[in-house]
């Protein structure tokens, strides 16, 4: 498995407050289905950041485009592959 950055970039305000509640919904079924391993909203309000698990890119950007924000206008995103390294040394 992959991991893949999304960044929800703020696109319109009003649409995703309308659609926040369909947006959390999906966020906790990826959860529970093991496809989203960790989402937060940026605190400057300027959007959000999704991690995703799946086979490629391909997989990953077809998640995203499930999620209510993107379907529904609210959104737009950008999407990078994350190389997840869990040995750093601090």
């Amino acid at each position: 498995m992959k991991y893949f950055a999304v960044f929800l970039m703020m696109k319109d305000e009003e649409l995703s407050r309308v659609h926040r509640p369909e947006h959390l919904e999906f966020l906790s079924c990826q959860r529970e289905a093991g496809t989203v391993l960790m989402n937060g909203r940026f605190t400057d309000g300027a959007g959000g950041l999704i991690i995703y698990r799946a086979e490629d890119e391909a997989s990953a950007v077809s998640l995203v485009n499930q999620d209510p924000y993107i379907s529904l206008g609210a959104r737009d995103f950008e999407i990078h592959e994350w190389d997840m390294e869990s040995d750093y040394e601090f």
